[in-house]
């Protein structure tokens, strides 16, 4: 039983955000479409079918970009998901 939890956490693929003061860690995300000072824009499965997050702000900035994990900082307006 507990292996089955450890393998989960292992291969943990699903999308997850994470909302901090002025930053959002995105984890498990396809790729990112776009972004500036502004807007930042990610895809991501959900349910089989690829989605969009856009964070739209103000000195936005990509202070961390690994294969599976961004974390964006800055003045955070709102997240849009499409």
């Amino acid at each position: 039983m507990q292996f089955n939890g450890i393998k989960s956490y292992i291969l943990d693929n699903e999308f997850k955000i994470i909302i901090l003061n002025n930053k959002i860690n995105i984890t498990n995300y396809l790729e990112m479409g776009h972004f500036d000072n502004n807007k930042v824009i990610v895809r991501y499965l959900n349910q089989n079918k690829e989605k969009t997050l856009v964070v739209n702000g103000k000195n936005l900035i990509v202070s961390r970009l690994k294969i599976k994990e961004v974390l964006v900082e800055g003045n955070i307006n709102n997240m849009e998901f499409r």
